[in-house]
């Protein structure tokens, strides 16, 4: 074979070769191609959307909150809110001097705004609607008014510390308006426009417009007439003894469902970052200690010792141990030596000789440190634990506290006679609502709560929210026996301040001396529930520190007196005609009561 033909032979087999070669590529990529049309298809067809679509969203309204009666409490009012694409604008000085005067911004804040290269950027939210119809009149470029909704409180600051507030972004902050935000969110809803590679928009093409979905409601057991009854009385009180706070919750014992809570100073829920008493004489900004003491819900987020309203299940465990009768004798000299300490009676001449039913009556330390030390620490604190005292209550509102005990290892015999009448631990004003609940309601155990039921944009029901309940924490008897002697303290003891004419009432008063006990401040307290024999209603006045006069009988059971006058014939509560003309035996107490 020569040299011509050898050459032909290795050109024919070059050509070859490079036919195979390009074979073989057509293939793949007609194999890639295949599979970016059939299997990455919708993935880069979405990017190509993505692309030539701009997307704005459309805010959902959030759920209504109601009371119990159908009554608004938060809802919803039409905003609209304000933005630009830079892409888009034709004359920016146009812009940036109606946006600085018609949305009130200052320039500087403006001009950054709308010179920046991006896509969407975000001028104002929360725009009255009769500003924002001026600015759509302008007919400017580039500028976008969306709807939007701004959360609107038709009552300011009725029940505040427990409706809360929304942020800017509708997020619940605090309050109901957090502990229920999933339920109250809705879903956005978005307006797509087609736009070429600069981002600026086709004309004449039809927007896709995908409706936001509202948040669901929420129907809670607040009622709004004993809301601002109970809000009124609390301000009159704190004005007139002085304090720093007063608070009124009103609870249905049956259930836990709460139809007040009212915990003064309150703040205005339309403007929440404004502090509701003078900060200072300048004009700083609030700072966030001051903001989070505002919102602070005293009965959910603090503990105190409840003092003599704990007497209630000093007594309760002592005839759930069986080491108690009613008529059981006691004799107070005004004071009790319990190891190495002398721990007085708040009537320091004594009370001399008593039944049980005449020591609770007169709210005597004496008679229930030995109560306390007949039942022992371990059924104490077994007593305790089943009315809930060591747990949280689960009440639906964020940042509970918890109780503060001693380790049941730890109680010797002056913590446990300490104990006996309400110092030297802690606990929320909740827990000792819900122990006291389960005491008079016949040994049920119930979580106090505000939401009842949640509905949908049309107002059906779509769920009815459920409790944990606990029954036969409290025996029937025990149950019947404290009722009667609770009425007894308000007909004939120390809680007869808080007597309605009509009424069978009954309740405990309570002192708390405050930590340190140098410091000669104190909690007056009244716990008080109706009618005695099958409670429907049941409220607790605390008055943190007044000035004076600071026993629980002289200031704070007229309150819950006031209370339930205005409020028992309002939920159906007949005054009882009585009939009994039998002489009552009438025990003297002290004008100055515990």
């Amino acid at each position: 074979m020569d040299f011509k033909e050898l050459f032909e032979l290795r050109s024919v087999r070059k050509l070859g070769l490079v036919i195979w070669c390009i074979v073989i590529a057509a293939m793949l990529l007609t194999a890639r191609l295949v599979y970016i049309m059939i299997f990455e298809g919708e993935y880069y067809n979405e990017k190509a959307t993505n692309i030539q679509e701009r997307e704005r969203s459309i805010k959902a309204q959030r759920g209504i909150i109601y009371d119990r009666n159908g009554v608004i409490l938060a809802g919803n009012r039409a905003v609209c809110s304000v933005s630009v694409i830079h892409n888009q604008i034709t004359d920016e000085e146009q812009v940036i001097a109606n946006l600085t005067k018609l949305l009130d911004i200052d320039e500087v804040t403006v001009r950054k705004k709308v010179e920046k290269v991006s896509s969407r950027e975000s001028i104002k939210t929360n725009v009255d609607k009769e500003i924002a119809d001026q600015i759509r009149s302008l007919d400017m470029d580039g500028v976008m008014v969306d709807e939007d909704y701004k959360r609107y409180y038709p009552y300011d600051d009725l029940a505040s510390k427990v409706i809360g507030f929304t942020g800017a972004d509708n997020q619940g902050i605090v309050g109901l308006e957090v502990y229920y935000d999933e339920i109250l969110q809705g879903t956005s809803g978005s307006i797509k426009t087609l736009t070429t590679s600069r981002g600026i928009e086709i004309p004449d093409k039809a927007e896709t417009r995908e409706e936001p979905v509202p948040g669901k409601n929420l129907i809670t057991s607040i009622d709004v007439n004993i809301q601002q009854y109970a809000e009124q009385l609390a301000i009159q009180t704190m004005e007139l003894r002085k304090a720093n706070r007063v608070c009124i919750i009103v609870m249905n014992p049956k259930n836990g469902e709460i139809y007040a809570l009212a915990d003064v100073p309150e703040y205005d829920l339309n403007n929440p970052f404004e502090l509701n008493i003078e900060a200072t004489s300048t004009d700083a900004s609030p700072t966030s200690d001051q903001l989070n003491n505002m919102w602070r819900c005293f009965p959910i987020n603090d503990t105190y010792e409840p003092g003599s309203t704990f007497k209630i299940i000093t007594a309760t465990s002592a005839f759930e141990a069986g080491v108690l009768n009613v008529n059981d004798g006691f004799s107070c000299p005004g004071y009790r030596i319990v190891g190495d300490r002398r721990i007085r009676c708040h009537k320091v001449v004594g009370h001399g000789s008593q039944t049980f039913r005449e020591g609770i009556m007169n709210s005597c330390n004496p008679v229930f440190m030995e109560i306390g030390a007949r039942v022992g620490v371990k059924d104490f604190y077994e007593t305790m634990k089943a009315l809930g005292l060591f747990e949280k209550t689960g009440i639906d509102l964020p940042g509970e506290a918890g109780s503060i005990f001693h380790k049941i290892e730890n109680v010797k015999e002056v913590e446990l006679a300490t104990m006996s009448f309400g110092q030297s631990f802690q606990i929320t004003p909740f827990q000792l609502m819900r122990a006291a609940s389960a005491v008079v309601n016949g040994g049920t155990l119930v979580t106090p709560h505000f939401g009842v039921y949640v509905t949908d944009s049309n107002n059906n029901i779509v769920d009815k929210i459920s409790y944990n309940t606990r029954d036969g924490v409290v025996s029937e008897e025990t149950s019947e026996t404290m009722k009667d002697l609770l009425h007894d303290v308000v007909a004939l003891g120390t809680g007869k301040n808080a007597y309605v004419e009509g009424y069978d009432i009954g309740g405990k008063t309570a002192t708390s001396e405050k930590l340190p006990r140098s410091s000669n401040k104190y909690i007056s307290s009244f716990l008080g529930f109706a009618p005695t024999e099958n409670p429907e209603v049941m409220a607790l006045v605390l008055i943190d520190e007044p000035e004076g006069t600071y026993y629980g009988g002289t200031i704070a059971a007229p309150v819950i007196g006031d209370l339930y006058e205005n409020i028992l014939p309002y939920i159906g509560l007949d005054k009882k005609i009585s009939t009994d003309t039998d002489a009552v035996e009438t025990v003297l107490i002290e004008d100055t009561v515990f």
